[in-house]
């Protein structure tokens, strides 16, 4: 640029000597960028530069290139410029962008000679898609030219005034030069560089024929990114020889250069038109002697933006905008269908843009729509899932839960259905069921019970029949009980207390899962507490009301054929006389020689007892023996008026299972008897419908 040159060479001479300044004092220009520019910046940053030029001088900033997330009110990612704490702009976007406060070309002038620039970004840049800002600066002096001048006196310059220090310059348009009296121009040509995205070049003295030869240079350089088109008016004239190949440019020619082209040299009568350059900088060297009658030439020139490739599909997903051509800046975006997830490089993305860069190439490759999974459906304790569409947990998979039969069942009955939603979560397709829940089956063994027998002298129980049987030992003593929960054991406050002092959880071990004492021995299983019913008082083994009492396991316990809870009493639940229940424990027998203890469980079958003849039976066995214990409405009997079935010492605890026609439920705990299978006397028996609300309560508070 001439005239740049000439203000330079001004300064130098201003100053008497061209020498580098001192360090310390504020540079009269810049350049300012975003950190990584041209990089895409970092999310979180806060960057300051506090710019200055000497006192007396203003600072005159230019954007080259703005490039932050676009958000209202620049809210999220900003550039903000301040002179001292005025506030000079703020700006985020890009040119094209609908959000945002983007600077365009318009310079920035500071009021004074400082200048803050504040750049932050948030969190909300993930994939550093924003390449961030560069701008340049320069000191302003005060603009002499600006002002007008009296009438009488004239334009300062005929053409171009410069400001500069203290003064003024005057420079001429391209084909003129200045004259001696440094204020007029004169015909002349010296080159020049055209900046600006469009304007209009023509030939010294057009549409003339200059006096005397020229030899003249025009750049066109604009910013990369931007094609240049030159278009030639018609009134096109170079002088030319004619020859058999059309007009030979010998002594007049304008000569076009473009980058990575061969030169051409155009000339004769008939302009070139509309020349395609697809550059961003162009050169035009014109040129004639002395003796030649060009009239010259003119043109305009504007620019467009580079052309980047169609981008294609992404299976799954869609390209927004669809455009019919995509230029230099332009911004495309993915999106996936429902139920896909974004993938780049292998990682998954929370979204996805990217721009057409000045090369004519996105500056990011289009990503991937991957389907997304919900990941294994949560494992349903004592039952599994099976897959009944879909597979490795897809969007729209169905997987049904199922409980482990016939020892589980879901709760309530329901299907249990599940779905793979596109919130990568398993969602259920029935509103009851949010979460599946397998509860025991209580009640029905595998294998049924054959025809009873008497216990008392015993009748062995096959394996399976009795699943939920308990033999326990407490220091060594034998009592019963039965299985009502995985963790919970249904058993006679007697068995647990003895003289007011309750067992310690050391001294209490629990068999269950077989029907021999001996293999049963081999596997104790141990509890964690015991809970006495709060109104059991027996100190004197004379009062037995309230006789009922819980232990929880120190282990869960898993449900299958030889191991089932009974059912607890239903609502209303009631004791029909003469009904029969079975009665089964591990106690004694009687072996023809004397009462020995049973290695095999025995079980026998019992009627339930008029709760008249009960009483009456036990007030007689009092007149005969002491200490027989008050029969209350806690108890009922069990048995037979001729004796020799009952049960008998061990069997304490053990239950007594009534068949309601579809499941055996608890319908009594041994509690005492006055001897074992007595004529005339029957067996005692807890209530256990009088508790449910007790036995559900303490369950469910530990």
């Amino acid at each position: 640029m001439w005239w740049t040159t000439c203000i330079i060479w001004v300064l130098c001479v201003s100053l008497s000597e061209c020498r580098r300044l001192p360090e310390e004092k504020p540079q009269m220009h810049g350049e300012v960028q975003s950190p990584s520019y041209p990089q895409p910046y970092a999310p979180n940053l806060q960057e300051q530069w506090d710019l200055s030029v000497p006192e007396g001088y203003q600072i005159n900033l230019t954007f080259t290139h703005l490039d932050i997330e676009a958000s209202a009110d620049c809210h999220n990612d900003s550039l903000t410029v301040l002179y001292d704490e005025k506030l000079l702009g703020k700006f985020c976007g890009h040119e094209n962008s609908a959000e945002g406060h983007h600077p365009g070309n318009q310079p920035i002038l500071s009021p004074g000679n400082r200048l803050t620039l504040i750049f932050q970004s948030d969190d909300s840049n993930p994939e550093r898609q924003n390449l961030g800002f560069t701008a340049q600066y320069q000191a302003i002096d005060i603009d002499e030219c600006s002002a007008q001048p009296a009438e009488s006196s004239g334009p300062l310059c005929s053409q171009i005034c410069l400001n500069t220090l203290g003064s003024y310059l005057c420079s001429c348009q391209h084909g003129y030069e200045l004259r001696s009296d440094q204020r007029t121009c004169v015909l002349s040509c010296n080159g020049g560089t055209f900046s600006e995205p469009e304007g209009h070049l023509f030939s010294p003295g057009y549409p003339t024929p200059p006096p005397h030869a020229v030899s003249c240079q025009y750049v066109i350089s604009v910013e990369s990114g931007f094609m240049v088109s030159l278009n030639f008016s018609d009134n096109f004239h170079i002088e030319s020889v004619d020859s058999e190949q059309g007009p030979d440019c010998l002594h007049h020619w304008l000569q076009i250069t473009i980058a990575d082209r061969e030169p051409v040299k155009v000339c004769g009568g008939t302009s070139p038109g509309l020349v395609e350059t697809n550059s961003n900088i162009v050169k035009l060297d014109y040129h004639t002697d002395d003796y030649g009658q060009s009239r010259g030439w003119s043109l305009d020139y504007n620019t467009h933006r580079v052309k980047c490739p169609l981008p294609g599909a992404v299976v799954n997903g869609r390209v927004t905008p669809i455009l019919t051509e995509y230029l230099y800046r332009d911004y495309i975006s993915v999106r996936c269908d429902v139920g896909y997830k974004l993938m780049t490089d292998g990682q998954e993305i929370n979204s996805f843009s990217t721009m057409c860069q000045n090369t004519g190439q996105w500056h990011l490759p289009l990503p991937e729509c991957h389907i997304i999974d919900c990941g294994e459906p949560e494992p349903l304790q004592n039952g599994g899932v099976t897959f009944l569409s879909g597979i490795e947990n897809q969007y729209l998979s169905v997987v049904q839960y199922h409980c482990n039969e016939p020892f589980y069942s879901l709760l309530g009955g329901l299907t249990a259905t599940f779905t793979c939603e596109a919130d990568r979560r398993w969602r259920s397709n029935n509103e009851i069921v949010l979460h599946p829940t397998c509860i025991p089956v209580c009640g029905k063994p595998v294998e049924p019970l054959p025809h009873v027998q008497r216990i008392f002298g015993g009748y062995d129980a096959p394996e399976n029949t009795i699943p939920w049987q308990v033999l326990l030992t407490v220091s060594g003593d034998r009592g019963g009980g039965m299985v009502i929960a995985d963790r919970w054991i249904l058993t006679a406050a007697h068995v647990l207390q003895q003289k007011g002092i309750t067992a310690t959880n050391a001294t209490i071990e629990v068999y269950l899962g077989g029907i021999d004492v001996h293999l049963l021995l081999k596997s104790p299983m141990r509890a964690s507490s015991v809970y006495i019913h709060p109104d059991y008082n027996n100190p004197n083994s004379i009062d037995y009301n309230h006789d009922i009492a819980l232990i929880k396991l120190q282990d869960q316990l898993t449900f299958g054929p030889s191991v089932m809870p009974i059912c607890l009493p239903a609502e209303d639940a009631t004791y029909i006389t003469n009904t029969a229940g079975v009665v089964s424990g591990f106690g004694q027998i009687d072996s023809g020689q004397g009462r020995l203890s049973t290695n095999t469980l025995k079980f026998v079958e019992l009627p339930v007892v008029d709760q008249e003849r009960c009483h009456t039976s036990m007030n007689e066995a009092k007149t005969r023996r002491s200490n027989v214990p008050d029969l209350t409405d806690n108890m009922f009997c069990a048995g037979r008026p001729e004796g020799g079935k009952d049960s008998c010492q061990g069997d304490s605890g053990g239950p007594f299972a009534l068949w309601n026609g579809k499941q055996y439920w608890a319908g009594g705990i041994v509690s005492w008897g006055v001897g074992c299978g007595l004529k005339g006397v029957y067996g005692a028996y807890t209530k256990v419908t009088n508790y449910v609300g007790w036995i559900n309560k303490t369950m469910h508070e530990n």
